[in-house]
């Protein structure tokens, strides 16, 4: 199955009713990561609100199996339904929305990343109706702001308490709380990358980890095998090699933006929980 044709075919129907103003593909088939297990990504851009009438008659029309089907919910509407074999992950937001959403990421630098994975979506996302509309969205996003890529970096900086405590779950062999630690410092390695390098986040669980890390340049060596082995190598291995990368990246954010004072967060880094000597 052509998931690109498909998602063409799809959007023509959408583009029928006269309160659609654009469609856009996004997802892994719009960046060309698909695989055997993707699914589409549709993004309908409505001038006004759609009645459930409104969103059930695509999917009438191509004989859709509907998995989910929810309501209005932080600004969007959304549903799941199955045609031809394949998977459509549907969300409806109206045009005005996603240009209010864009501002704040672009012109108020907020980091949130739902809204970030919008500005990814717009950035990387393949026009199949309405493309006037979707142009205009996407020269909002063209140029990622410096001041955004500076408050990703600041607000992944902290790795929390627990991380103190790396060498003590070890010794405890204590392994759901220490993964839980370990993929909590990645995601904050994560953020920080993605401002490093000027990228929008386009998932909030750093999803397709593996193709976002080729397209970062600036980066520790090898990060792109470094990084993901950390889960599978043994956990004391893991721990020691999240430890160099750490360093890694606060060196390039140094490098980089040294309007930053990483003095403190190293210190806090490096920092272990103190074992008890006996006596």
């Amino acid at each position: 199955m052509d998931l690109l044709q498909l998602a063409t075919n799809l959007s023509k129907v959408y583009m029928r009713n006269d309160k659609v103003e654009a469609v856009l593909l996004g997802g892994s088939v719009a960046r060309r990561w698909q695989d055997d297990y993707s699914d589409i990504e549709l993004f309908i851009f409505w001038k006004e609100s759609p009645n459930e009438q409104d969103r059930k008659n695509p999917i009438e029309e191509v004989d859709g199996n509907i998995i989910d089907f929810h309501p209005y919910e932080e600004e969007e509407w959304s549903e799941t339904y199955i045609t031809e074999g394949i998977k459509l992950e549907i969300s409806s937001f109206l045009t005005d929305t996603i240009h209010r959403i864009l501002d704040e990421v672009i012109t108020c630098h907020d980091t949130d990343l739902d809204k970030q994975c919008l500005a990814a979506t717009i950035f990387d996302g393949v026009p199949l109706g309405g493309k006037e509309i979707i142009d205009s969205l996407k020269k909002k996003v063209e140029v990622y702001p410096e001041e955004l890529g500076e408050a990703m970096i600041r607000e992944n900086l902290d790795l929390g308490n627990r991380w103190s405590n790396r060498e003590a779950l070890l010794a405890r062999e204590d392994w759901l709380m220490l993964y839980k630690v370990i993929t909590s410092v990645q995601s904050n390695i994560m953020g920080m990358l993605f401002g490093l390098n000027r990228l929008y986040v386009h998932h909030p669980a750093f999803k397709w980890q593996k193709q976002t890390l080729e397209k970062m340049k600036t980066a520790p060596k090898n990060i792109t095998e470094s990084l993901p082995s950390v889960l599978i190598d043994s956990p004391e291995k893991g721990i020691r090699e999240i430890e160099g990368i750490l360093q890694e990246v606060y060196e390039l954010i140094q490098r980089t933006h040294p309007e930053i004072d990483l003095t403190s967060v190293m210190e806090r880094t490096r920092f272990l929980r103190p074992q008890r000597q006996g006596e």
